[in-house]
């Protein structure tokens, strides 16, 4: 068990950047699974409209998704480390001022925060998910990313019940300075690392001074390079499908399980504990970096099947087996798709790039989400038959994307080694 889990205490250990980068993500995720359930307590305390209560989700959405191409544009053109201490003192500022929120009156000002906190929200993750292979070495690189994951999904699955409990015993109140304090410390150990970043020329700088033009040369390049669209598109189309299983994980517990709350935990607490083991399965079973991307058509095809069962039994202990098996290939899928992308972009176009993944990953699922719901709503089919839909639909991906995307990085793979077959016979 020791020599499974040396090298990511031997990458906290030795590597004192990264340690404080990793440190600054544990809090912030663990600041803002804490004081989620803050908010919808909030909501909830002052308006008894559903509609409302929904909204505030849509609002968290509709804003990563819409900032995230300027998001991915800030931090290739500016200094990633200070734009990461900007984000968090700013959405520490954000949080505690939701202790103004008072009435029914001033209940907008949630939502208008909360809109503020996701687009500084869309502005920190691509530039941390950017900074990662410039505070390792190459062979650090897929550890850092596994353990980067795996910390994610221990603190979704502390913070979500740590946050129902503090909101429930302290209030919304103190939650909120306790996320607001979670933020500044956040902002601390950004401060003591040294992130080196590699600047955009004169020139470029020059040429995308105008933000639309830095964009589109991030989409461009996207276009131009099918080597790195192909791991940008792997999360949008898991969470296609995924999107949609996961909100029904919700209707499931309370009217297939009928356990309410307690059983929609321990799902949660399956998937998030999947989420964080997959990566490091999926690194024994899929050692060569090369096929990868075959490798993530297996894992939709995979958690498609899983989630089928999940439809399709009524026994809980059977339903968190095969959620978590559905997670940890969705986490599999995760981290190599985003060490894919960390190796094959250059850092001046790394920001945008993966801002431009969040925003489809983003899209992909609010139309998840809105499709499951809107077959519920209209009563066509029932919750198990929907979740099984859903999960032969994400299997069917998984098959679509052999056909695909798998196909053209063969091709793709082979003009790589003949390319250093060929520099290798030059050299000798």
């Amino acid at each position: 068990m020791l020599e499974n889990i040396r090298p990511y205490i031997d990458l906290v250990s030795n590597n004192r950047d990264y340690r404080r980068l990793w440190l600054s993500q544990i809090v912030s995720n663990f600041g803002d699974w804490f004081g989620i359930l803050a908010v919808y307590a909030l909501i909830t305390r002052y308006s008894d409209s559903e509609f409302l209560l929904g909204l505030i989700i849509v609002v968290k959405m509709l804003s990563l998704a819409s900032f995230s191409p300027f998001a991915g544009y800030l931090t290739d053109r500016f200094d990633r480390r200070r734009i990461m201490i900007a984000c968090d003192l700013l959405r520490g500022l954000l949080v505690a001022c939701l202790l103004l929120v008072v009435s029914y009156e001033t209940l907008w000002l949630a939502y208008v925060l909360t809109a503020l906190q996701m687009m500084l929200s869309a502005v920190f993750e691509p530039a941390k998910t950017s900074s990662i292979p410039n505070v390792t070495t190459k062979e650090e690189l897929v550890d850092a990313n596994v353990l980067s994951s795996a910390s994610w999904s221990i603190i979704f699955t502390m913070g979500m019940g740590f946050g129902g409990l503090a909101t429930a015993w302290l209030g919304t109140d103190l939650v909120f300075i306790i996320d607001a304090l979670s933020y500044g410390l956040s902002a601390w150990f950004i401060y003591g690392a040294v992130i080196p970043q590699e600047k955009m020329s004169e020139k470029e700088l020059h040429r995308t001074r105008n933000p639309l033009v830095g964009i589109k040369e991030g989409f461009q390049y996207l276009r131009d390079n099918p080597q790195v669209l192909r791991p940008t598109l792997a999360k949008a189309c898991f969470t296609m499908f995924l999107g949609a299983l996961t909100y029904m994980l919700i209707l499931v517990s309370e009217e297939v399980l009928l356990m309410g709350s307690v059983g929609l935990g321990l799902l949660y607490a399956s998937r998030g504990v999947g989420t964080g083991i997959g990566p490091i399965i999926g690194r024994r079973i899929f050692k060569q970096e090369s096929g990868w991307i075959r490798a993530m058509g297996f894992c939709m095809m995979f958690g498609g099947l899983m989630y089928a069962v999940v439809g399709w039994t009524t026994s809980l202990v059977v339903m968190l087996v095969f959620v978590f098996i559905a997670h940890a290939a969705s986490g599999a899928n995760w981290v190599m798709s985003t060490v894919l992308l960390q190796r094959r972009t250059p850092d001046t176009f790394r920001g945008r790039i993966f801002s431009t993944e969040w925003l489809l990953f983003t899209v992909a699922q609010s139309i998840s989400v809105m499709a499951a719901s809107w077959i519920l709503e209209n009563g066509w089919l029932t919750i198990q038959q929907t979740m099984i839909i859903f999960s032969m639909l994400l299997s069917l991906a998984g098959v679509f994307w052999h056909q695909t995307l798998t196909q053209d990085e063969d091709h793709y793979q082979e003009g790589v080694e003949d390319l250093t077959t060929a520099g290798t016979v030059d050299h000798a």
